[in-house]
């Protein structure tokens, strides 16, 4: 009853924010990412019936508080499905830094989702797989997939998952991560959403781009898709600064990004600049501009990591579990 799995963490494009159930993490609309790879989580877990509690750890330090939490609630909905009642230990490890707006709690909630679904015996299809994931975090629906995908938002947690859209983007396209290490929580800033001025603005803004960002990824529209989320990182950071507690993520370096990608893209370069919530930038971009854009990010004193699109969460042999 040992499974172990390895997910890619995601770059929101049309992001969500806010949830309308918390304990079933239902999203308020429906939103769009892509994986980068090859960054990832591989996560180990194993039901015992000699455990006597769960024991949930990433990067070797054992899970407290809402974080234990957030995984006991995947747990427990694998355990609902398969009637098993054991104990879970869960070993986990980030190939990437987490907690600077990366998306390590999607990767890490799909590998988790994944990898307790096939020790149970449960053989979900990935589609099925999101929905478990999701019970972690809305994003890690999208992290099981893979690719570009879309999670649909639903009242009803059956239909509340994630499916793949086909892309036209060839291997040309190139993930740029300028690393701005600011320490970020977004659970709160998730529960306070609906209480922003501009939360229903942004939940009709960003609905009424979904199709024209799946129209856009389809085609490997590289302008459409991608200028579409550089807007929506920017409508994202309004309705999080407008809530009660303020929240504001960017950083000096952060509006440094941006003016530099600005620059570069007038000179002529595609490129564009996206956020989650966090500090850290992705910069959208093709290959042979890679050398140039990382090089003028690095003239600002931060560092940069060059990425590209991952696939959907994968399980991996016994020769690579954790314990």
């Amino acid at each position: 009853m040992k499974a172990t799995a390895r997910a890619h963490p995601i770059q929101g494009l049309i992001k969500y924010h806010g949830i309308q159930d918390s304990i079933l993490r239902l999203p308020y609309h429906d939103s769009i990412s892509v994986c980068t790879a090859p960054s990832s989580t591989t996560t180990t877990v194993e039901f015992d019936q000699n455990l006597k509690s769960d024991v949930y750890s990433i990067n070797g330090k054992i899970l407290q508080g809402r974080s234990a939490e957030r995984v006991k609630s995947v747990v427990d909905r694998v355990r609902e499905l398969s009637n098993i009642s054991h104990h879970v230990k869960l070993e986990s490890t980030n190939s990437f830094p987490s907690n600077i707006g990366l998306g390590s709690s999607a990767s890490g909630f799909a590998a988790a989702a994944l990898a307790l679904s096939e020790a149970a015996d449960l053989n979900l299809s990935l589609e099925e797989v999101s929905t478990i994931a999701r019970r972690g975090s809305s994003s890690a629906a999208r992290s099981v997939t893979g690719g570009f995908s879309i999670l649909h938002s639903s009242e009803e947690d059956s239909t509340c998952k994630s499916t793949q859209i086909e892309d036209g983007f060839s291997d040309d396209l190139r993930i740029i991560v300028a690393i701005v290490p600011a320490h970020k929580e977004t659970d709160s800033a998730h529960s306070e959403a609906a209480d922003s001025h501009m939360f229903q603005a942004r939940v009709k803004y960003a609905q009424s781009q979904i199709f024209a960002a799946m129209d856009a990824i389809e085609i490997g529209d590289f302008d459409g898709t991608f200028s579409l989320a550089e807007l929506d990182s920017i409508s994202l950071a309004a309705t999080t600064m407008t809530g009660p507690t303020g929240w504001i993520y960017w950083k000096p370096e952060t509006l440094m990004i941006f003016e530099t990608i600005r620059t570069l893209r007038e000179s002529g370069i595609d490129a564009y600049f996206s956020t989650d919530t966090g500090a850290t930038v992705y910069i959208n971009t093709r290959e042979k501009y890679t050398s140039q854009i990382s090089d003028s990010i690095s003239d600002l004193g931060i560092e940069t990591q060059t990425w590209q699109v991952g696939g959907p969460a994968i399980l991996l042999d016994s020769n690579e579990d954790l314990f």
